[in-house]
């Protein structure tokens, strides 16, 4: 029997039942009254991409099976699926603990954005290195030295963009390679800046939206709910820089005597990790007031719209063709893009039929 993450079943089932395996975590698992006054186990399962909600009869085999196991289990689900009124639904299923070998694959994601996030988190890593600043660059290499496996398995956020263990590794790279495209644009922008605050803009995240170390699940923390990522942030900031000005290399930086002065370029980077939400209404405790702040707030709002858009497209259902259900905080419904033109074979003219010649 083939395996399929939830939401290939989830596409899958959508027009047509499928047979297949999925591979998942019971993030929680609740005993529930029916109607009649017998019980269910509701579970919620969890992989890398997305959820459903598994719903276990009291008659069912399964349901003196699952009751005992705890929260954070790793099983396996066989059957039929079809999409029903409340999701999907299984026929003639069962469900193991998975394997050892089985749970460390599930955990490395599919393939596909295993790859992704590996060329990701390398590009960073090269880009980091690429730095001119020598102090940004130590600084940016000490975060990935000391805190680089729990960035790989941080967010991007809770819900809405990039919300999925690793995600914010995805979403930094592709910001930074934004934000570096746009100061070759913008010759008067301070690059190495940009870059060091497109790293560290969302860093306190990584104790706000990160996953467990063998899990699909995102606790919630005190001090995230007390601070929030961008106080963490700075705070981490912080600490780096102190750390960083007590080695030998700050001795060899005041000896250079580099510039701009190394206060100078800590005050301008902990700016844009304050400023990077924008308005004080969205969490900024101050606006962005130089250009690599407001390049880096625009470059992550493009990043996390495109980003919805692209879930939007692969999530959604459509209402009327090539418009896709609103997912918030989308404030439209999405429609389809434009394909990229292909230029066409020689004697092939096209044809423009689609759209009405009159409206």
């Amino acid at each position: 029997m083939q395996t399929m993450t939830i939401r290939e079943v989830k596409q899958a089932a959508a027009t047509a039942p499928v047979t297949a395996a999925i591979h998942a975590q019971m993030d929680r698992a609740q005993v529930k009254p029916t109607k009649s006054g017998s019980e269910f186990l509701e579970l919620k399962l969890l992989d890398a991409h997305d959820s459903f909600i598994l719903r276990i009869w009291g008659d069912s085999p399964a349901f003196a099976q699952v009751r005992p196991w705890p929260a954070g289990a790793f099983l396996c689900v066989e059957g039929e699926w079809t999409s029903g009124q409340y999701g999907l639904e299984p026929k003639q299923w069962h469900l193991r603990p998975l394997e050892p070998e089985e749970k460390e694959t599930l955990l490395g994601g599919p393939p596909q954005l295993r790859e992704k996030q590996e060329t990701d988190y390398t590009a960073i890593a090269v880009m980091v290195d690429g730095l001119a600043d020598p102090r940004l660059k130590a600084l940016c290499r000490l975060f990935l030295d000391e805190y680089g496996a729990r960035f790989r398995r941080t967010g991007g956020a809770r819900d809405y963009h990039h919300a999925r263990r690793g995600g914010l590794v995805e979403h930094v790279a592709q910001m930074m390679r934004s934000a570096s495209a746009l100061a070759e644009v913008y010759p008067g922008i301070n690059r190495d800046l940009v870059l060091a605050g497109v790293l560290f803009h969302d860093s306190g995240k990584l104790w706000e939206n990160c996953y467990e170390k063998e899990g699909f699940s995102m606790p919630w923390t005190e001090p995230a709910e007390l601070m929030g990522h961008i106080p963490l942030g700075i705070e981490l900031v912080n600490r780096l820089w102190r750390q960083l000005m007590e080695s030998p290399l700050a001795e060899e930086w005041h000896i250079q005597s580099l510039q701009p002065a190394g206060e100078t370029v800590r005050l301008h980077l902990l700016h844009l990790v304050a400023s990077h939400h924008g308005e004080y209404q969205f969490g900024s405790p101050t606006l962005p007031r130089t250009p690599e702040a407001a390049l880096l707030h625009y470059v992550d709002n493009i990043d996390a719209k495109l980003e919805m858009y692209s879930e939007s497209y692969a999530t959604s259902p459509l209402v009327a063709p090539n418009i896709f259900e609103r997912r918030r905080p989308l404030t439209t419904h999405a429609v389809r893009s434009l394909p990229v033109f292909v230029q066409p074979e020689s004697g092939d003219t096209g044809s423009d039929d689609e759209f009405p010649a009159k409206l």
